[in-house]
């Protein structure tokens, strides 16, 4: 507004990125044309919490977190940051890229040092309470507090919306996303085949660049009529073959 921009061509978030821009349709539905929600939802679900949760009490277990040094902490969130990959991949994904290549080990395990090294590689570049915060704003992602509930805040968007979910996203899974699409006023629904898990919207972009482009082109429009079908039977359908509109 300062800037003189009366309104915003289109907006793309994932994940917890995702719910903000779905916060922001929300709040002032007509400053958005389109918006792309990938991989995440209308309110974080006990699942999503569970594991933030077990991710704080690994932070919270550290003695050097009520210290007022710079890595206060740092122990526990290389602990938490294990403890959320699980969340963030798959079994498939760790048995491509995790399995040994031999029958006689029996400790050092590549899995094990895989968890090891991406809490490392996060504590060089993150803070333990910053963490806590943060896992804490997803937690209280909830669109429909104070509008009525999720599907009537959702009735009030009018961007139109792109929603992709990942097939194989255990912490933001499919149903999620048909629930979106299901009651957005105008969207379309398109689940992506990945091993990748939730990470499959960072590491899938090649898939996502050719959704998003053929969205914003309109070029989905045409192509898709609207569908009548539950929400359980999309999901079973996998969404289905190509895009699927709502």
């Amino acid at each position: 507004r300062h800037l003189g921009i009366e309104k915003i061509r289109f907006a793309i978030g994932g994940s917890m990125g995702g719910q903000q821009v779905l916060e922001w349709a929300v709040t002032d539905p007509a400053l958005f044309e389109q918006i792309c929600l990938l991989a995440t939802n209308a309110f974080h679900s006990p699942w999503g919490i569970a594991f933030n949760e077990a991710q704080r009490m690994a932070i919270e277990a550290d003695p050097t977190l009520a210290s007022d040094e710079p890595d206060a902490g740092m122990l526990g969130l290389e602990a938490a940051r294990a403890i959320a990959m699980l969340s963030y991949r798959s079994y498939e994904s760790y048995r491509r890229s995790q399995s040994e290549g031999t029958t006689e080990k029996t400790d050092d395990f590549l899995a094990s040092s895989y968890q090891r090294y991406q809490g490392l590689k996060l504590r060089r570049r993150f803070d333990a309470r910053a963490y806590l915060t943060l896992s804490k704003a997803m937690d209280s992602h909830q669109i429909g507090r104070g509008r009525g509930g999720a599907k009537a805040a959702l009735a009030q968007v009018k961007a139109q919306a792109l929603v992709i979910g990942i097939e194989s996203d255990v912490l933001f899974p499919p149903e999620e996303q048909a629930f979106l699409a299901k009651n957005l006023p105008d969207a379309y629904l398109e689940i992506i085949d990945s091993h990748y898990g939730h990470d499959g919207f960072l590491i899938e972009y090649e898939q996502i660049a050719t959704l998003v482009g053929d969205f914003m082109n309109k070029r989905f429009i045409e192509k898709n009529s609207k569908t009548t079908q539950s929400l359980h039977a999309s999901f079973i359908r996998k969404a289905l073959p190509g895009t699927e509109r709502f």
